[in-house]
């Protein structure tokens, strides 16, 4: 399993309207790719001082799949300009992990 790590910033300004871009329309548009092997993705979502950092946690089966996703250069970011339009600044790369462990379920 695969985690595909991301980040962005918006100014506190933009940040609902960035969350609603990305809710509404950018994780739409990849879930509608049905991309084999994608599992999910997790949002979250950090205020700092004058600005509001964002980091998208993708979950794949395998590497092979984050290619079918993003293709041979696969560690570089697709921002859409919807989204372009509302960040600061981001990475420009995201960072891949092998998931090691897999959480336990909580306990009643």
């Amino acid at each position: 399993m695969i985690r595909r790590i991301w980040h962005g910033w918006t100014t506190p300004d933009n940040a609902d309207r960035y969350f609603s871009v990305l809710s509404g329309t950018v994780i739409p548009g990849i879930k509608d790719l049905s991309i084999p092997g994608f599992l999910g993705i997790d949002v979250l979502r950090r205020e700092l001082a004058d600005e509001v950092e964002f980091a998208t946690i993708m979950t794949f089966s395998s590497l092979d799949d984050v290619v079918v996703f993003q293709g041979p250069d696969y560690a570089r970011s697709h921002v859409p300009a919807a989204a372009r339009d509302l960040l600061s600044r981001w990475d420009e790369m995201a960072t891949h992990y092998e998931v090691m462990t897999l959480p336990t379920p909580a306990e009643p």
